[in-house]
Parts: C-alpha cells; sequence; structure tokens
C-alpha cells in the first residue's frame, strides 16, 4: 500500500517525523478505561502514514518518547479523547497539542458540522471516508479497508491545520484557540477523574 507504513509494536527508533506531526488514534471503543488503545497513526505531512499497531504490554519506548516530546507539535481532531487515551494506556502526557476541531468550533461559526469528514472536505478539498470506524482494531491482523482509513486521519491534518489556522487569523482568534490547547491535558485529565459529563464552570 503506497505511503502507508505498519510497524508491530512500535515505532522503529530511526524515523524522522520533523517537528509537526499529525496524529490520530484507533480503540476498542470510546471508554478510556474498558477499551485498549489499539492502533496510533502518524504522519509528518510528507504524504507516508505511520501506523503503529500496539501490544497489548504497550511496550513501545520509541512511540511514547514521540509523542511526548515536548519539542514537537502534534495535531490532532479532537484530541481530548486521543489524550486521554494515551494517558490512560500509554502512560505519558502528550503535547504540545494542536487540536483541529477545536479550532473549526471557533473559527467556522457559520456551520455546526466539525467532524473531520466535514472540515476535511471544506478546509482541505478531500473527500474521506469513515466506514472502517466502527470496526475491531484489536484484530490481529488489520485488513487494508482500516489500514487507509486511519492512514487518512492523518494524512490531510496538516492541511487542515494551516487553512483553520489563517481563519483562526483572520478572525483574531488564534490566543484563544492556543488557550484551549494548553489546557487539553488537564480536560483529557478531568475526564479520566470522573468529571467528563460535568461542566465545573458552571454555576450550579
Amino acid at each position: 500500500m503506497k505511503n502507508i507504513t505498519l510497524h508491530k509494536g512500535d515505532l522503529p527508533a530511526d524515523i524522522d517525523l520533523g517537528k509537526v506531526i499529525a496524529v490520530d488514534t484507533e480503540a476498542m471503543g470510546l471508554n478510556p478505561f474498558r477499551d485498549a488503545l489499539c492502533v496510533v497513526q502518524l504522519s509528518s505531512g510528507d504524504g507516508t502514514a505511520h501506523v503503529v499497531q500496539l501490544s497489548r504490554d504497550f511496550d513501545c519506548p520509541n512511540l511514547k518518547a514521540v509523542l511526548a516530546d515536548q519539542s514537537r507539535l502534534k495535531i490532532f481532531h479532537f484530541a481530548r479523547f486521543d489524550v486521554a487515551m494515551m494517558k490512560q494506556w500509554l502512560g505519558i502526557e502528550c503535547g504540545p497539542i494542536w487540536c483541529t476541531k477545536i479550532a473549526s468550533k471557533l473559527c467556522r461559526t457559520y456551520t455546526d458540522r466539525h467532524g473531520l469528514k466535514d472540515v476535511a472536505r471544506e478546509i482541505a478539498g478531500v473527500d474521506m471516508s469513515k466506514a472502517q470506524q466502527s470496526s475491531d482494531w484489536g484484530a490481529e491482523t488489520l485488513t487494508d479497508a482500516q489500514l487507509h482509513y486511519c492512514a487518512s486521519d492523518v494524512l490531510h491534518l496538516h492541511a487542515i491545520k494551516d487553512g483553520l489556522e489563517a481563519m483562526l487569523a483572520r478572525e483574531g482568534r488564534l490566543e484563544l484557540a492556543q488557550a484551549c490547547f494548553d489546557f487539553l491535558p488537564v480536560r483529557a485529565e478531568l475526564d479520566l477523574e470522573g468529571w467528563g459529563e460535568t461542566d465545573i464552570f458552571s454555576h450550579s
């Protein structure tokens, strides 16, 4: 499969992903306490996706080092979930973070459609299939369709970030967006500590 490299267990130590890395995850479900993290996919924005299929002992020091490296920016779509899953299953705090979903909500105020498929179509001109979103990511062997699906989730994030960043700048909301990104590790920690559905900032 062109531009998709599957790695079993960990990233090779000699891969250079640069200073801005698109990242996404796949898990057995949406409950970070019950549903194991299965796959982490990364791209440096060069058209290549690296898909890491995790073993259940989560012995992946090279991957953990990249994700926790504070000198490398990580681009996510809905980072809140991914960051919580990485903390729960990999035992790391991923950062720094740039979240395209938060950015979309702050600058694309003319729509309520902020899913990756909709944002990618408008900002990057890419039609993405979400057919494999709900599939068995814990399978011993991932299918070609699964690999293409998870790769597509990171291959376009650099372009999406660039487009949304320009919109944020135009609307004067770059600093607000950055403050939200900086808060994401705390938001993920609140989720893991039991305040996922509680607005602790509300009056009641």
